[in-house]
């Protein structure tokens, strides 16, 4: 965890704890992220679109765990909602310093038949909603203040295959988007990169095709939420880290998969 004098922020003369929004918080890995800020003291801000449910389940587990949090809802496909989410996350005796983009749309095409339509939804969810919430966090900063910035980006930018054509299009774009963000804003904003390897089941996955592609990376070990929430906080516990991407895969990237691991062929040895 870490130190409580880390944890908050003067503003307007007065001590203020620090706070979070982490996007897509209501499930998976953005629970997960937005579980571990809270334990380590941040007041967060559980972005939902549509999962009211879950985000308000995130939110009741961190309190149940002594945390504080609220949630905050934002389709970031609309540039209007977007860009009114950082003004929408406000709490008595709450500055908001840290953003983790963590919400994504994960949806599967190929070259061959890749739609315009989906280009631009990818692209507005997974690339121009982190730029529109970074300028804004920016603004609102308290003066004398570094912010964090951690995107949310996947060991396929690594081991490139051309499966999930528009996804990974996006991906790529935020990965070059967080080193010109880190540039930009230094040093008010710093901005960092987690790119992990498969960690949850997903899709049309069994139980028992998950097992086994979980652990088909050079270590043998599938990677978890935990993994995740470990180079969360090291980034964050880490005021000279910024433009950078930890890649956390158990070495998925090294394999050289020519399809997607959905559907790679390939079994461990």
């Amino acid at each position: 965890m870490l130190e409580p004098a880390t944890l908050s922020v003067t503003k307007g003369g007065c001590r203020s704890m620090k706070g979070a929004l982490v996007t897509g918080a209501g499930v998976r890995i953005g629970r997960a992220l937005a579980m571990a800020l809270a334990a380590d003291g941040f007041f967060v801000f559980v972005h939902h679109k549509d999962s009211a449910a879950g985000a308000r389940e995130t939110v009741a587990a961190i309190r149940k765990a002594g945390g504080k949090a609220a949630a905050v809802k934002a389709d970031l496909a609309s540039v209007k909602q977007t860009e009114a989410l950082i003004g929408k996350c406000r709490a008595p005796g709450v500055a908001l310093t840290c953003l983790v983009n963590s919400a994504s749309l994960f949806k599967l095409d190929r070259a061959p038949t890749a739609t315009a339509a989906d280009f631009d939804l990818h692209m507005a969810i997974n690339l121009r909603a982190p730029l529109l919430l970074a300028q804004a966090l920016a603004r609102q900063l308290p003066a004398g203040e570094t912010g964090l910035i951690v995107n949310v980006l996947d060991q396929k930018l690594f081991n490139l295959n051309p499966d999930f054509l528009t996804y990974t299009l996006s991906k790529v774009g935020l990965q070059g988007l967080t080193t010109l963000l880190a540039q930009s804003f230094a040093p008010r904003l710093r901005v960092a990169g987690i790119a992990p390897g498969l960690t949850l089941r997903s899709g049309s996955q069994t139980d028992a095709r998950f097992a086994e592609q979980h652990a088909a990376n050079p270590l043998g070990v599938g990677v978890t939420t935990d993994d995740l929430v470990r180079a969360l906080r090291f980034i964050v516990a880490t005021p000279s880290y910024t433009g950078d991407t930890l890649i956390v895969d158990s070495g998925e990237h090294l394999t050289g998969r020519p399809r997607d691991i959905a559907f790679d062929k390939k079994k461990k040895k």
